[in-house]
């Protein structure tokens, strides 16, 4: 495996991590567990950080002249990384309006 594909797995499997610790905080606030949420939100932006860290490396690489091919597995990458970006994003929006319901919900059931 080339350097530019071992760079570019990464890229996917580190979002793919992120995406899963994502999903993962967001089953947990729905039970309400607070802190799981809270742990899995941070191990989804340790993922997301290394992923996107293997992104800038290729940047700079292309940025210093070297040529870089473009290929589906790197537009997969690319496309990989920003959805988990973008979900991630999401889900701690949702996340903080779990917080807020689940107290109303749990008082309304009693």
């Amino acid at each position: 495996m080339s350097e530019m594909e071992q760079i570019i797995m990464n890229i996917i499997i580190y979002a793919g991590d992120a995406k899963s610790h994502a999903y993962e905080a967001l089953r947990k606030v729905n039970e309400g567990d607070y802190t799981g949420a809270d742990e899995e939100m941070k191990k989804a932006e340790e993922s997301l950080e290394v992923a996107h860290n293997a992104q800038t490396s290729l940047l700079h690489k292309e940025a210093n002249g070297e040529k870089m091919e473009m290929s589906v597995l790197f537009v997969h990458s690319q496309d990989h990384l920003m959805t988990t970006i973008t979900e991630k994003n999401l889900i701690e929006q949702i996340i903080e309006l779990r917080k807020l319901i689940n107290p109303i919900l749990s008082k309304n059931n009693n």
